[in-house]
């Protein structure tokens, strides 16, 4: 029998985590964040991390679990998402993806093979050196010579997978493209129901605005002062999320705060936008559109609906 498995995902600022924890006490759920920042300490501001004291008792894995000079991948992340989950099967519990990166969730769900050749960090330094002092679309220039399929896929900022993707071809000599096209045809070994919730695309960019705004009033300045203080680099992959990156260019001197703003804004309105395409590439997926229900109950009642139609509970 096929294990049962929740997938709550969506572009960010939509509303995930305030939905994830209702779902999470209904079902006896135990949440695993599918998120590529929220896994880092000390980085809680730019990344709108959940607290602790809005979990409501929900167990969370893979929110402030490692240093930001860690790296993380989504080769990591399989890993642990894979040991956590068969921890919360034998509490009989059930396993709740919860996140924006549609990359890690896909990698968990079809049970990706990354074909993994001997860590090469002088490589992969080399690499991070080029973002930081020629910027993200150099490296992302270097992916469209050698694999246009995947620099088309992969958007110039995401640095950590364009350098996933080179690494991959300099590793193995092989296309990424090619192979995660391959694992994309597997059939999930998972008894599965993948929501996604969206909501209407002026108000989605509206409440990122304004998440932007309320962050610069909770300190991410200070945040990112704190971190550099701690000896982070801006060419760590930690520093290169969105909100930290901008920030650090406006404490170099090479913008105003007014402009870091702006570009985050922007940058996260772009992220937004390209999560919904990556989302609808998906199969078998149950988008839940928020101006549908007048309540979160209504929508709690309609992902129950839907989880009890697949029996993965009763």
């Amino acid at each position: 029998m096929k294990k049962p498995l929740i997938i709550l995902t969506g572009p960010t600022a939509v509303g995930k985590t305030e939905l994830s924890i209702k779902l999470a006490k209904a079902v006896a759920g135990e949440i695993i964040s599918a998120d590529s920042m929220q896994v880092y300490k000390h980085m809680d501001i730019g990344t709108a991390k959940i607290k602790p004291s809005d979990m409501q008792g929900v167990t969370h894995y893979l929110v402030d679990e490692l240093e930001p000079e860690e790296d993380f991948n989504v080769v990591k992340f399989k890993e642990y998402a894979l040991k956590y989950m068969e921890d919360i099967y034998k509490r009989g519990k059930l396993p709740i993806l919860v996140g924006g990166t549609g990359f890690y969730i896909q990698a968990v769900l079809n049970r990706i093979d990354f074909k993994e050749a001997k860590e090469d960090n002088a490589y992969r330094d080399g690499l991070l050196k080029q973002a930081a002092e020629k910027g993200a679309d150099y490296l992302h220039e270097q992916l469209k010579k050698v694999d246009p399929e995947a620099a088309k896929a992969i958007h110039p900022n995401n640095v950590k997978r364009v350098i996933r993707a080179l690494e991959y071809h300099n590793q193995t000599g092989d296309l990424i493209s090619a192979h995660n096209e391959e694992q994309k045809q597997k059939d999930s070994p998972y008894n599965f129901c993948y929501f996604v919730l969206n909501r209407d695309r002026e108000v989605l960019y509206e409440r990122i605005n304004k998440r932007v705004d309320q962050m610069i009033e909770e300190g991410l300045v200070d945040e990112v002062k704190s971190l550099l203080n701690k000896g982070c680099t801006s060419n760590m992959v930690s520093m290169q999320g969105l909100g930290y990156k901008e920030i650090i260019r406006y404490l170099n001197g090479n913008c105003s705060l007014s402009e870091a703003i702006n570009s985050i804004k922007q940058e996260t309105r772009h992220f937004a936008k390209r999560q919904i395409t990556w989302f609808k590439r998906e199969k078998e997926v149950s988008w839940i559109q928020k101006e549908d229900y007048q309540e979160d109950e209504d929508i709690l009642i309609a992902l129950l609906s839907q989880i009890k139609d697949k029996g993965i509970i009763k």
